[in-house]
């Protein structure tokens, strides 16, 4: 199972949430670094994954209306994908 922590707290640009989510979730390299290049990967994506976002609060206030998209792509990829599974405010104990 692939498991990626998005912490608000320290994702402070686009770059840095979509390195965070190409390393963590084992994109391939035509991934494109945008949410429709995310929502393409994830769709595809057969191995059992979570996504959890912590510090929300903190995410929306580095990256703004991005990441109130980026929450409407996960909720989308997994009413889409049955194998991405998606938590925002969890805990790091929660994921584990």
């Amino acid at each position: 199972m692939l498991i990626c922590i998005l912490d608000g707290d320290r994702i402070t640009d686009k770059e840095t949430l979509h390195d965070t989510l190409a390393s963590s979730l084992q994109l391939p390299d035509w991934y494109g670094r945008n949410l429709d290049a995310l929502y393409d990967c994830l769709s595809d994506m057969q191995e059992e994954t979570e996504i959890h976002i912590l510090h929300q609060e903190s995410l929306e206030n580095h990256l703004g209306r991005y990441a109130q998209i980026l929450r409407k792509v996960m909720h989308k990829v997994c009413q889409d994908n049955p194998h991405i599974h998606f938590a925002e405010n969890t805990s790091l104990e929660n994921s584990n």
